[in-house]
C-alpha cells in the first residue's frame, strides 16, 4: 500500500527536464478560470481527433458497436463532443491534483454521501463501483472532501509521472493500492474503509466472463466486484461524476448499496454490474472514455477483431 509519494534526486536527471517543464506549464493553467480551461480543453480535443487516427477509429467503432440504432449523424456528433470532453479531462486532472480545498468546494456538488456514512457506521466496507467518466480524477478529489478512502491504481512506468500521480491522488485518498493487490484491498474493506473499483474496461481473458455490454453480446468483463464484496464483507455503491452544464463545476452522485450483492453466481453479478455501468454512462455518454478498446478480447482467441 502506498501512503506517501517518494521523491528522489534521480527525478531531476536531465532526461526528465523536458517533462518537468511540461508539468510546470500545465500546473500554471490551474490559475485560469474553469470556463477558460474547458474552452482550451475542447480545442485540444478537436485537434486530437484530427491527429489521433487510431484512437479516433477506436472511439468511433465503440459507438457503432454500442449504439447501432443511433443514426450516423448522431454518432458523429457524439464522437466530436466526446473528443472535446476528452480534451477537457486534461484540466480535470490538473485541478484534481493541484486546486486548493477551498477552490474545490466552490466548484463541487455532492449527492448521496449519507449512503457511504451509513454503510461505514454499520461496520461494513464500501466499494465505490465507478465507471471511467472523463472527470474521474476530480470525482475522487471531491469525494475525499468528506470521506477520504483508498484508491486502486495502476503504477506508472515513468518515475516522474508515478511521483506526480501518487502525490496528486493522495490529496483525496488515505493511500493507494496497485490494482492487482487483491489481498490489500480486502484488508482495507474489512477495516472498514472505502475503495474505488471499476469493471468497465477490457482486462483480458483472465478472471473474465463474456457477457452483454450495450449491444455487444460478448464483452470480456471481470468479476472482481463479487470477489471483493464477498471477501471484504463490503457493500457495493454505484458512483458517478460529471461536469455540470456550462462547465461551471463538477457533480458526484453516490447511489444506495446494491441489495443482494454479491449473489450466488458471479456471472449474474457481472451482468447486473454491466447494466449498472450502462445506466451510469447513459447519464452523460459524451463524458465517458470511449477511446479504450473495450472489446479487444474475443471469446475465441482466433476470432476476428471488432476493430478491424
Amino acid at each position: 500500500m502506498v501512503e506517501k509519494a517518494e521523491f528522489s534526486s534521480h527525478l531531476y536527471h536531465p532526461k526528465y527536464w523536458l517533462l518537468w517543464l511540461g508539468v510546470g506549464l500545465m500546473r500554471l493553467t490551474q490559475l485560469l478560470p474553469l470556463r477558460w480551461q474547458m474552452r482550451l480543453g475542447a480545442g485540444i480535443g478537436r485537434l486530437a481527433m484530427a491527429l489521433a487516427g487510431s484512437r479516433t477509429h477506436t472511439a468511433r467503432r465503440n459507438l457503432e458497436l454500442c449504439f447501432p440504432d443511433m443514426s450516423p449523424a448522431e454518432r458523429q456528433a457524439l464522437l466530436e463532443r466526446n473528443f472535446e470532453e476528452t480534451g477537457k479531462a486534461i484540466f480535470d486532472t490538473i485541478n484534481g491534483w493541484w486546486w486548493s480545498d477551498a477552490k474545490i468546494h466552490r466548484h463541487m456538488q455532492i449527492q448521496g454521501q449519507e449512503h457511504v456514512r451509513r454503510t461505514l457506521d454499520a461496520g461494513q466496507g464500501v466499494i465505490l463501483f465507478a465507471v471511467h467518466c472523463l472527470p474521474l480524477e476530480m470525482g475522487a478529489r471531491i469525494f475525499g472532501q468528506f470521506q477520504p478512502g483508498v484508491g486502486v491504481y495502476r503504477p506508472h512506468d515513468n518515475p516522474v509521472m508515478e511521483y506526480l500521480q501518487v502525490k496528486g491522488r493522495l490529496r483525496s485518498n488515505k493511500a493507494l493500492v496497485p490494482k492487482r493487490d487483491l489481498r490489500q484491498m480486502v484488508r482495507c474493506l474489512r477495516h472498514p474503509d472505502v475503495i474505488w473499483y471499476t469493471a468497465d474496461q477490457d482486462f483480458g481473458r483472465s478472471s473474465a466472463v463474456f457477457i452483454p455490454f450495450f449491444a455487444v453480446p460478448d464483452a470480456a468483463t471481470i468479476t472482481g466486484a463479487t470477489t471483493l464484496a464477498r471477501l471484504g464483507k463490503a457493500k457495493v455503491l454505484p458512483f458517478f461524476v460529471e461536469r455540470t452544464e456550462g462547465d461551471t463545476g463538477y457533480r458526484i452522485e453516490i447511489l444506495p448499496p446494491l441489495e443482494d450483492f454479491p449473489g450466488e453466481d458471479e456471472t449474474q453479478d457481472a451482468i447486473r454490474g454491466n447494466k449498472i455501468i450502462e445506466t451510469l454512462i447513459e447519464k452523460n455518454p459524451a463524458q465517458y472514455m470511449w477511446l479504450h478498446r473495450r472489446f479487444k478480447t474475443r471469446p475465441q482467441p482466433e476470432g476476428a477483431s471488432l476493430y478491424q
